[in-house]
């Protein structure tokens, strides 16, 4: 039989606290099965990082957004790098009522401006949200859900999960879901369809067990797989399989 093959659905490659670096890590990811990652802007700087690397490696794509954390940037920051093919999304973008880095009407603005960019453009959405999950339904319903939507570092329950399904949503869940507390989480990920459920490791954050604590890379992503495997009383084999196919609808560019 042969190995699964894996998709690191969102990863920060150019974060220096990735071991060994983008091409390291890129390398340690191949050995592991992991062919296709996804590399996120969160600004301007970090959106022009991640283009420059997934032009390095092939399997290497990019998205271009800004972060609720950096709302106050403003999305005319971003708004000229998206004609380059490599870049597969708007994101990630959203809402965070946690750190509240930006002011909340700061971020709810800079999030609807990114939903209509996804529009204009034709590109999927992917979305940050913290401790915001209504005001998040709130402004997709009124700005209208793109059609490949994904609620990335999913972190809700079962009922928030049914909404963002009911929504067309894409659910992907990093290495959070193995933690030993996460039991809403865990009942999210058994309740996803195959065809909606997407894993990501979120590097260099969120290790999952056994790495938890230790920096993360895209390597990793099968500890999530076979968690999510085991939750859901199936092979990593069929998980790996499901999660890559999810991939590649929610982001239409990197389909074979």
């Amino acid at each position: 039989m042969s190995s699964p093959v894996w998709t690191d659905s969102h990863c920060h490659l150019p974060d220096e606290r990735i071991p060994g670096g983008a091409a390291k890590a890129v390398e340690a990811a191949r050995a592991a099965g992991v062919t296709t990652m996804i590399t996120v802007g969160c600004d301007a700087a970090t959106s022009l990082a991640a283009i420059a690397i997934a032009e390095k490696f092939d399997g290497v794509w990019a998205t271009v957004g800004l972060h609720p954390h950096d709302a106050t940037d403003g999305v005319e920051t971003i708004s000229a790098m998206f004609d380059h093919p490599k870049v597969i999304a708007v994101g990630e973008c959203g809402l965070d009522y946690h750190y509240d880095h930006s002011p909340r009407d700061v971020q709810r603005e800079a999030f609807a401006q990114q939903i209509r960019l996804a529009h204009q453009l034709g590109l999927p959405l992917v979305i940050h949200t913290r401790e915001a999950w209504a005001a998040t339904f709130d402004i997709l319903r009124a700005e209208g859900v793109p059609a490949e939507t994904i609620f990335h570092c999913f972190t809700g329950g079962p009922i928030e999960a049914t909404t963002c399904l009911d929504l067309g949503g894409f659910l992907s869940f990093s290495g959070i879901v193995t933690f030993k507390t996460a039991t809403d989480i865990q009942a999210a990920a058994r309740l996803c369809p195959d065809e909606r459920l997407m894993i990501e490791t979120d590097s260099p954050y969120l290790a999952p067990l056994p790495h938890r604590g230790k920096p993360n890379q895209p390597a990793f992503v099968p500890f999530v797989g076979s968690f999510i495997a085991a939750l859901r009383g199936v092979t990593r084999e069929t998980v790996a399989a499901a999660t890559t196919a999810s991939a590649c609808l929610a982001f239409p560019r990197i389909a074979p």
